[in-house]
């Protein structure tokens, strides 16, 4: 049997998203749905509410995919951390990586992209709200310098138990 890391995966692009790709994004963002805690929703994104979810990201050219081996392998977006025009030099990033596709440098990848495009943008900090026993995500981060900033105990439910949310913070400007 051969190891998985033997694995030779295909170089990885990330590129800005497109209007096409929204059923792969769509794809990856309901295999978080349903079989993670990584989005804390148990209903699946529609067709159409896919669409105009991106879309929105798209207006302000803050969603980003990567390709490998032809195809879709992982998404990052960032977006509005709070409604209220105080907050509106402050962003929140999502990074989504298709599953079997982890550990290949996709989510690097995709959140190198989305700093720097965040950083080009003017904003002045990203949040990251990360379930607090995803440690690959919080590691991912504090790899880019993203600083816990608190953990919110019980703050959210899914799959029967209360979750924990974990803030980490990165200065972008």
């Amino acid at each position: 049997m051969a190891s998985i890391y033997a694995r030779n995966p295909a170089a990885v692009t990330v590129r800005p998203a497109r209007p096409d790709d929204v059923e792969a994004i769509r794809a990856i963002r309901n295999h978080a749905i349903e079989h993670s805690t990584a989005l804390w929703t148990q209903t699946p994104q529609t067709s159409a509410q896919a669409v105009a979810w991106l879309a929105a990201h798209l207006e302000r050219g803050s969603a980003f995919v990567a390709e490998a081996d032809g195809e879709v392998a992982g998404f990052a977006v960032y977006g509005p951390w709070r409604e209220l025009d105080g907050y509106r030099h402050t962003v929140e990033n999502s990074v989504y990586v298709r599953e079997g596709r982890h550990g290949f440098g996709i989510g690097s990848a995709l959140l190198a992209a989305l700093v720097a495009a965040a950083r080009e943008a003017g904003h002045h900090v990203m949040i990251a709200g990360i379930e607090a026993g995803n440690t690959p995500s919080i590691r991912l981060h504090e790899r880019f310098g993203f600083q816990h900033a608190g953990t919110l105990p019980e703050v959210g439910t899914k799959f029967g138990r209360w979750l924990d949310l974990t803030l980490m913070r990165l200065p972008l400007s």
